[in-house]
Order: structure tokens, then sequence, then C-alpha cells
């Protein structure tokens, strides 16, 4: 068998369990077992530091870090954020444990996946996590329901979106804690590295897991003003400047957890990861916000109408099939391995799923029995760490794809990438090594090429589509959740638009009149209420007086809604049930409908 992905999969524990015993010596050198922090943040792509020859954007504290660290290269993620998150997660690609989308129910991980928190946990960790989540808001699927002890998190895809705290905007927001709301006063990356390092702080004397995942620089872009401020003075356009202000607040916040680590005596036996989640968010124009000919000539950059961001010179942006939508910077430090050069780089194919395994062999996991639908995807980078004890690195294929929609469609805006081509869409081909910018499509000089990736393709949608057709269903009615609030960030389309978002075009605050359909399974018999909504549990909103309608599976109930009700409550019985489709109506006198965007299903004991 040739280096495929087939050979991938199948030999990715094996390879992976066969780390550098040198490399995983000077781990247990240290006396107990590493501590671990990895930080990810939102939507800031490789050529949004410093360090890759941005001269606009002012990165100082993560700069400093890349020359402590082994900088991956060719790293590589989804191109959006909670695929790239589930990933990173579970060892394994994101669609194949039921990630594929940002919304409509996709971008919930499923509850049978092992997650990295679970593994740390087992190992004796204490573990925490603080920022985004982005793979699920109900029980079971949130992160303490998953191997957390701690969590501070925000709900939905980021700060503001539908799920979250009813008015957050970065500025003393209100997050949950453990599941609990709480008020918090500042802004929010801040909020996120307070809590971070005062959770490290406390468990300095046991081994951690410390999982940062900022929101920032994710839009709505607000930040305060001494943070862009020096950017709009330098020229450049908003929401540009507030962009890179909010990763020079990130970078300010790493740098002050970094100088604590150091005062507490734990950097030397301290893991920390720095990565990103999928290509910039920012425009990517001729280079002009830094590294490109106006940023040498101190000419001040233009707006065009795009947001000129410095694309390191690759091609597009997030969402994107070509390597500017998932090729992200990664910086890996960890002194207590006297193999890992500090400031070299690896070159070689890596992606977001390898970072499971390898941190399992460099915290040294205890060995456990993996079953065949448990096999990893990713490969541990022990043996591309290692230094002058490297052993071969087996060439690979990888396969990434953008796919935003209710079923998963072969061929839709995917790549796969070997260390010299990336074939695009099945169609492109692209010499990565020569043209890295990907302008010149080969795929006409090149059919042997062509036809070998697309086998490639082939056999990897065949391991990954098995449960395609799944759903990753809300509980309703279990012991341990006997009530739920569901959010129209989770409806499976009905409607052509899901309201992902509080404010903004087609958000709850606009009140569209659109509707969806939740996953959804009964735990137990009884009857359970409904409580239908336009807000969410605690923010009161008229509902326009007209009809309501609840239907679940086969059973349905309806009733008039009075003038002036904030809320409307709907009783069925209901039987147990391992899936089903739930709807609701809010129709008005004059016709229009919605669905209830906010509904709580409680079982009445």
């Amino acid at each position: 068998m040739s280096h495929t992905l087939t050979s991938l999969v199948l030999l990715a524990a094996a390879i992976g369990a066969v780390a550098c015993p040198a490399f995983l010596a000077e781990g247990a050198a240290a006396g107990r077992a590493p501590n671990v922090v990895l930080i990810i943040t939102d939507d800031q792509g490789y050529g949004d530091l410093g360090v890759h020859g941005n001269t606009m954007i002012r990165t100082p504290h993560l700069d400093t870090l890349a020359k402590q660290s082994v900088r991956l290269t060719n790293f590589h993620v989804d191109p959006t954020c909670a695929e790239t998150r589930s990933a990173l997660m579970t060892g394994k690609y994101s669609c194949r444990v039921g990630v594929w989308h940002t919304i409509m129910g996709r971008s919930i991980l499923r509850q049978d996946e092992k997650i990295l928190p679970q593994y740390f946990a087992e190992a004796g960790y204490r573990t925490g996590h603080f920022g985004k989540w982005h793979l699920g808001d109900n029980w079971p699927y949130r992160p303490h329901d998953r191997g957390f002890h701690e969590a501070l998190f925000s709900g939905g895809g980021g700060v503001g979106q539908s799920p979250d705290a009813w008015g957050n905007d970065y500025f003393d927001d209100t997050f949950s804690r453990n599941g609990t709301p709480e008020k918090q006063t500042g802004y929010c990356t801040d909020v996120w590295f307070h809590n971070a390092s005062a959770f490290i702080e406390k468990n300095k004397n046991n081994p951690f897991f410390c999982y940062i995942a900022t929101n920032a620089p994710h839009g709505p872009y607000n930040v305060d003003p001494k943070y862009s401020k020096p950017y709009v003075e330098r020229g450049v356009p908003q929401p540009m400047a507030n962009f890179y202000g909010m990763i020079e607040n990130i970078d300010e916040n790493i740098g002050s957890l970094l100088k604590k680590l150091d005062e507490w005596k734990l950097s030397e036996n301290t893991v920390v990861i720095y990565m990103t989640d999928n290509g910039t968010a920012a425009g990517v124009g001729g280079g002009r916000m830094g590294g490109g000919k106006n940023a040498k000539k101190k000419v001040a950059p233009q707006n065009d109408g795009q947001w000129n961001g410095f694309a390191a010179g690759m091609r597009a942006q997030k969402g994107s099939q070509y390597d500017g939508g998932h090729r992200v910077p990664c910086f890996i430090r960890a002194p207590f391995l006297k193999s890992l050069k500090p400031g070299s780089e690896v070159s070689e194919l890596t992606a977001h799923f390898d970072l499971l395994p390898t941190l399992r062999d460099i915290c040294q996991f205890p060995a456990q029995r993996t079953l065949a639908s448990e096999q990893l995807d990713g490969r541990s980078l022990a043996p591309l760490l290692a230094g002058e004890n490297a052993k071969p690195w087996q060439p690979r294929t990888l396969v990434v794809h953008s796919q935003r929609v209710e079923h998963p469609e072969m061929w839709r805006k995917c790549a796969v990438l070997t260390q010299q081509h990336r074939l695009v869409d099945g169609q492109e081909l692209y010499d990565i090594v020569a043209d890295p910018a990907q302008k010149a499509d080969i795929a006409a000089d090149h059919a042997p090429v062509v036809a070998q990736l697309r086998g490639e393709y082939e056999r990897w949608w065949k391991h990954v589509s098995p449960r395609f057709g799944e759903y990753s269903d809300i509980p309703l009615g279990a012991e341990a959740a006997p009530s739920q609030e569901l959010c129209c960030h989770d409806w499976h389309p009905g409607s052509p638009a899901t309201p992902w978002n509080q404010s903004g075009q087609g958000g709850v605050a606009g009140n569209p009149l659109v509707n969806g359909l939740w996953a959804v399974s009964v735990a137990r018999a009884g009857k359970y209420q409904f409580i239908l909504r336009m807000r969410p549990e605690g923010t009161e909103h008229e509902i326009p007086a007209g009809d309501a309608k609840v239907k679940i599976g086969d059973v349905e109930g309806s009733a008039k809604i009075p003038a002036g009700a904030k809320s409307f409550t709907i009783e069925l019985d209901l039987k147990p049930t391992p899936h089903a489709m739930l709807q609701t109506w809010l129709t008005q006198a004059d016709g229009g409908s919605r669905g209830a965007y906010y509904t709580t299903i409680r079982r009445l004991e």
C-alpha cells in the first residue's frame, strides 16, 4: 500500500504510539507530569503576526514565543471554527465526529466521542477551559460535561451570538461558569486570561491542562480604542484597525500569562501551544497592511473596499479551500524537552488533529486499548519534534473541506494536501512548493497526479462518511438535565436563514419570519412543558398575538396566544424516543409566522 490516506488512517495509532524513547524520557525527567497550556485564537490568520512578516501589526510576545518554540510552518486546520475545534478535541476529522458547520445543529460534537480533557482528567490532571467552546450549548455537550473540571465560556460561536447571554458586547459580559450564568467585569479577552491565570495558580502544585480559546479577533470588532487608535493613526482603515487592536490585546495577555508562568516557576515544565482556528477573517488584498511594498515605503494603506490584510503569500482567507483558508500558525514550546530546538521550524505536513496524540505522548497518558472506531486520524508529532533523535516521518495525504450545509456533499469546497501538491475541488492542481500563492493550475499537464489525489479523496470520503446521516440530538427530560433551553442557532434548516446572531441582518433582534427544526431525543416518558419565547429566559419580549404550535415527531399541540404575552406554554405527553425533530410556530394575526427562537422544555415530575 502506498502512502495514502488509507494507510495513514490504519497506521496513525501505531505511529503515534511508537514515539521516540529519548523524547519521552525527557518529559519524565521533570519529576512530575508536564503541564499544558493550549491557546487558540479565533479568525487570526498566518499573516496576522509580526514573526510571519507582517510589518504593520505589533505582536511582540507572540513573536518571542515563536523564537522559543518549534514552529509548524505547514500546519493546517479546517477553514472555519467549530470544525477545527472538534478535530482538535478528538484527534479526528471534524466531519467524522458530526461537525461540518458552525450553526444548524452541525456544530454539536457527538456525545460518544472521547475528547482531549477527558484524556487529561483520566491521567490525573486538573482541567480548565476559558473562552469559546462552540461544540454544543446543551447538556451533555458543554465543556464541563465532557472532562473540564472548570469551564467559563460564552454561548454559540462567539460573544453576541444567539445562544450567548443576551446583550453581551465584549465588555462586562455574562458568561457561563460550569452552567451557571456569572457576570464578569472587563474586556472578554482579559476575562478569559484572568480566569485562566487564576486556575493555573490554584492548581500549580498539580499537573494541569488549561485550554484558552479566545473569541477575538472574531467579529464584531469591538475593542478598547487604546488598542485600535495607533493603527488608525498609521492609516489602517476600519474595521481592520480594530481587528489588529484585538490581536494586540491578545498578545498582551499572552505576554502576561507567560510572565506569570515564570514567576510561579512553571515555565520549565509546561507545554505551551499557540495556534489559530482558520485563516484570517481580514481581507487579503495587496499586502498593504504589512509585509508589502507600501509598508516598506511607509505609504499609508488605502481602503479600496477590501480589508487589504497581509496574507503571507497565500491565496484566499477564512472559509476557503485554498491554503489561505486553513494554513495557520502553530508554536510548541516545551523547555523540558531538550531535543526541541527553540526557533526551529517543521515544514512537514501537519494538522490540528495531530495535537491530541502528540500531547498523549508528551504527557505519557496511561496506555489504553483502542477500538477501531476510536482510532485517531492524527498522528503524534513526536518523531518530528525529537531533534537529533528524530525518526523517519511517513509522507501523508490530508483532506480539508468546507461543507456548511445540512448534509455533506462529495467534492464540495475541498482540497487534497500532500507535501508538494494541492488538488482543489477535485479539478485544480497546484505545486504548493513552487507556487505557494496557488496561481498556476497545472492539472492539465499532470493528469496522473490528479487521478491519484482524486482516488485519495474517494478513500477519505469512504472513511469519514458512514455516520453522515446521524444527528447530534439534544436530550429532553434526562435526570441530569430535566430542563433544556434550545436556541435557533441549532435549527436544522427549514427556512433559508438561521438566526445565529443576536443583532445584524437576520439576527434575532430583527424578529425575522424564519423557522427550523431541532434534533432531539426524549429520555423519559412524561408530561413536558414547551415554553416558547422570542428572547432567552430572563429577557422579556412580547410575542405578537396569534397562534402557537409545537410538534415533536408525530405529537403536536396548539393554542391561542393572548395579547401582551412574553412567553407561551404548551404541554404535551411524550414517550421515550431515540430521535425526533422538534418544531415550533408563532403565527401572527396577519399570517406572518416564525419559530420560537428560544424554547425551554421541562419534564414535569
